[in-house]
């Protein structure tokens, strides 16, 4: 095979959108390896996301384009995913054991973000991730219950740092494992700080891929201390459709760029009410406000979730909907906007400052 059409292998894969992601493989900095044969074609090539949901699919898919491309009679396509630490704000160093934290935020409570956080938690982790759960709601910690981790406590094998509760594939870490489930947190803010704080740096995350931080609403010191100690590698804004929560998200969006926090987008939840009875499906909230904030600020619309009283139930008993019903509809959703959210972190230049050994002059 020649070099030209080695050369058009490489071309025809680049150009082409990835299916299930919204982006092409160039943007979403795919290494695609062309290897010429005699007459068959075989290409490996790795993403920067998980895909071990999509492999197969995604295999066939590139197949076809080779095949178009090159008029090859045969194509071996190989998929494997590998994913680095992306650039965090400002000079912040990566966190031990973590490649990507990202923060989940509404700046609204009763919209829906703990629910949204442990479910796109668990559809990483169904899509071949390493991923975890940092519940940072310390006056409303709800992570415990809806991992079904209620009454247990972290083990610290050298009584400084914490070792993560696991649950569904979950490494997990929450101040609801520290106080009882029926004790309110009534600390002052210099307190609340220096709670998060310790389960941030102190809890010892093994090789996670991406550490979902499960913030509280507002604004205010628990979401700065975050925006400003922590690496973030991105947040993403959930918010319900009508207005009164819009004018929210619109703060916590803007509260992320004032700190140099990269958005990676919006997840609009409860957009229609599905009814258990009879299937009929009404928007309650309104219409197209995810949208509407995507638009404004230039940001993507990661994905629409409806208002579903089995995404109520299964949080409840401990099982979220993606372990619950891994095959469901409702599932589906909840891997196509975790799928769109790794895709949007891939495209992010990488840190590299783990590559290099630290430089000691004595």
């Amino acid at each position: 095979m020649s070099e030209v059409t080695v050369t058009k292998i490489e071309t025809a894969i680049r150009d082409k959108p990835i299916p299930f992601a919204g982006v092409d493989l160039r943007a979403a900095r795919v290494a695609v390896e062309p290897a010429a044969g005699d007459e068959n074609a075989r290409v490996s090539i790795t993403v920067g996301f998980p895909v071990a949901d999509i492999a197969a699919q995604l295999a066939d898919f590139l197949t076809g384009i080779i095949c178009s491309a090159t008029g090859a009679s045969a194509v071996n396509v190989e998929v494997a995913s590998q994913i680095r630490a992306h650039a965090v704000q400002g000079v912040l160093a990566p966190l031990p054991g973590v490649r990507n934290i990202i923060a989940i935020a509404s700046a609204k409570g009763g919209v829906g973000k703990s629910t949204t956080a442990v479910n796109l938690a668990l559809a990483l982790t169904r899509q071949g991730a390493r991923a975890g759960v940092l519940d940072a709601d310390i006056y409303g910690p709800s992570q415990p219950k809806m991992l079904g981790l209620d009454g247990q406590q972290p083990v610290s094998k050298d009584g400084k740092t914490f070792e993560p509760l696991e649950a569904h594939g979950l490494q997990v870490n929450s101040v609801g494992f520290l106080v009882d489930n029926q004790t309110p947190v009534i600390w002052r803010g210099p307190m609340v700080i220096q709670a998060l704080s310790q389960l941030v740096f102190s809890t010892n995350w093994h090789d996670l891929d991406y550490l979902i931080v499960d913030l509280p609403p507002g604004t205010g010191d628990t979401q700065l201390t975050l925006s400003q100690k922590v690496p973030l590698t991105g947040a993403v804004i959930i918010t319900t459709p009508q207005d009164i929560a819009l004018l929210d998200a619109r703060r916590g969006l803007k509260m992320f760029e004032k700190v140099s926090v990269r958005v990676l987008g919006v997840v609009e939840n409860m957009g229609v009410h599905i009814c258990t009875a009879c299937g009929h499906e009404e928007a309650l909230f309104g219409a197209g406000g995810g949208q509407r904030l995507s638009d404004e600020n230039g940001v993507p619309l990661l994905g629409q979730l409806p208002l579903d009283v089995r995404i109520q139930r299964a949080t409840d008993c401990g099982e979220p909907t993606v372990v619950s019903d891994p095959d469901g509809p409702l599932a589906a959703k909840y891997l196509d906007i975790a799928r769109a959210t790794a895709v949007q972190i891939a495209a992010i230049p990488r840190d590299h400052r783990g590559a290099f050994p630290k430089i000691v002059v004595e």
